[in-house]
């Protein structure tokens, strides 16, 4: 899609931010580590992987020499674990449907940039009726590389026409903020994982909230 200088777009990470499920992701891994004899601690986990493609955690977790169909193997039966856990809970976070429906009235263009597999893309997207909002999805298959890379970002806003600076990243994890960053993007921080504070080292982070129902469209693009 070409691009314009007036085109915005709104790309949204999706795990920790459409909703707020990065509880039940951390609960699905440490219960897949302990099973093989590892001990994980919840926070530091988090902050370390989060962003990361499940692809990457195990290898780094589990040694460089595993196989890819493996390393499939072992990612599906994690996803699946963190899909029965979470799905009793699943719901969007406070006032997101809401910040879409405003950003949709005012031409903003949508998109979602996240490291999860497709099958739970679809548990979230296609389970909460949600893709239709957007105009493109970006997950793990479609990049070679997980946060703190930019891939996911910059391909997002490519499909929407978007240039990276007139994108506004919103994210609940230091490596995606920082994939952010190396985009080229603005990001809004939403503390449903971390407080604020885990965000103070970055100079992209134009607002923190802990849910949408805080933001507005004139607020993050002022006419």
């Amino acid at each position: 899609m070409t691009m314009t200088a007036t085109r915005r777009a709104f790309i949204f990470d999706m795990d920790g931010t459409i909703v707020d499920n990065m509880s039940f992701h951390t609960d699905s891994w440490i219960a897949f580590f302990k099973r093989r004899g590892q001990d994980i601690d919840a926070e530091e986990f988090f902050r370390t992987t989060a962003g990361r493609q499940g692809k990457e955690i195990i290898r780094a977790h589990m040694g460089e020499h595993l196989l890819d169909h493996e390393v499939l193997e072992l990612n599906l039966e994690k996803e699946s674990v963190y899909r029965e856990l979470y799905e009793p809970h699943r719901k969007t976070v406070t006032g997101f449907d809401d910040l879409i429906e405003q950003a949709k009235l005012r031409g903003v263009a949508l998109a979602v940039a996240t490291a999860a597999p497709d099958a739970n893309i679809e548990f979230t997207l296609d389970g909460l009726d949600l893709r239709r909002h957007f105009d493109t999805v970006v997950g793990a298959a479609d990049v070679a590389r997980g946060k703190p890379h930019p891939d996911v970002f910059l391909l997002a806003a490519e499909r929407c026409g978007v240039k990276p600076e007139n994108c506004i990243v919103f994210e609940d994890a230091p490596l995606g903020v920082e994939a952010a960053r190396r985009a080229g993007m603005r990001c809004v921080v939403l503390t449903t994982t971390l407080p604020a504070e885990a965000f103070a080292e970055f100079d992209n982070v134009i607002h923190i909230a802990s849910d949408f129902s805080e933001l507005t469209i004139d607020e993050l693009f002022p006419a």
